[in-house]
């Protein structure tokens, strides 16, 4: 379990990084090796995310999506300087349940 989290993880920081660092080349007028840097970044998150060992490419990318979600909101936090509000909160708060259940809810064989 606690490899499964740390690559969430680390796939978490590729894709919103690299995402941010495009978004600051292209919207905010930073130099181009900020959209290189984050391609990069961005190819990296899609070999990350193969790396986990769940059976089903549906359900790992489903429940990284909440992951996702709960990064974004704490790299907004942290990064953006943009307080979370009740209901950012409590979106990621019902994420993180939705991924619980969908990885390590009991399944019949």
């Amino acid at each position: 379990m606690n490899m499964t989290i740390l690559l969430f993880f680390l796939a978490g920081l590729a894709e919103i990084g690299g995402g941010y660092l495009i978004w600051l080349w292209l919207r905010e007028g930073k130099p181009v090796y900020f959209g290189v840097f984050g391609g990069i970044s961005l190819i990296l998150y899609g070999i990350i995310a193969t790396l986990q060992t769940f059976p089903s490419f549906g359900r790992v990318y489903a429940a990284y999506g909440g992951v996702f979600i709960i990064m974004s909101v704490l790299w907004g936090w942290a990064i953006d300087k943009k307080t979370p509000d009740f209901y950012d909160l409590l979106g990621a708060f019902i994420c993180i349940i939705g991924v619980l259940v969908m990885l390590w809810g009991p399944r019949g064989s």
